[in-house]
């Protein structure tokens, strides 16, 4: 289920002092934009005109923090534009992209926009940035202090060896070990194996 957000109640889901300059952005690509509900597999989207009358579209998630909602936004936006000078000829997250969504991001730091932990994981994530804001697992776990998170749930890297956790859909899954950038785990009812980024949130299994 989406909504198209009115323009003016974007302001209220973006930090103090950014309106302005992503209605920038959102008014020159003349950008359908939608306020979309929480999305296990995406934080946003983004697709280009048809052809048959639709214009350039942004959804991004509403659940999101505010920092998080803005970086998501320019991270579509980014899409956009890289799309507007090389259409489909490029790669999605390629080096053209990189590049275009470096150059938005630099719109916004040092500015007194961003609380420190955050601009400082965005500086750092500027020089190469992920296909979302969840692939930088360092500006994740900053951003993930801003969310209204339950004191039950937590990132797999913050258990300890063999708890006990519940996904969102309800399986109840062992911690094991390790194995370079993710962790073993074994899901208990079907003893199958599966391996999980260390900044998955889980709720803890009793």
């Amino acid at each position: 289920m989406k909504k198209q957000a009115p323009l003016n109640a974007l302001a209220s889901y973006l930090p103090t002092g950014t309106f302005e300059q992503v209605m920038d952005f959102i008014t020159t690509h003349k950008v359908h934009l939608t306020v979309a509900r929480e999305r296990k597999s995406i934080l946003g989207d983004y697709r280009p005109p048809d052809g048959r009358g639709k214009g350039h579209r942004i959804s991004v998630n509403g659940s999101l923090n505010k920092y998080a909602f803005l970086l998501t936004l320019l991270h579509e936006i980014a899409h956009l534009i890289t799309f507007n000078k090389y259409a489909d000829r490029v790669l999605s997250h390629g080096k053209e992209w990189k590049y275009e969504y470096g150059l938005i991001l630099r719109d916004f730091v040092g500015k007194n926009l961003l609380p420190p932990d955050v601009e400082l994981a965005v500086r750092q994530s500027m020089t190469n940035p992920g296909a979302s804001s969840c692939a930088d697992d360092q500006l994740m776990r900053v951003l993930r202090n801003y969310d209204n998170t339950p004191d039950t749930h937590f990132f797999i890297e913050q258990l300890p060896p063999d708890q006990l956790f519940k996904t969102k859909d309800g399986r109840v899954f062992r911690k094991g070990e390790k194995i370079r950038k993710r962790y073993r785990c074994e899901e208990v009812a079907s003893r199958r194996i599966y391996l999980f980024s260390p900044i998955y949130e889980v709720e803890l299994a009793s």
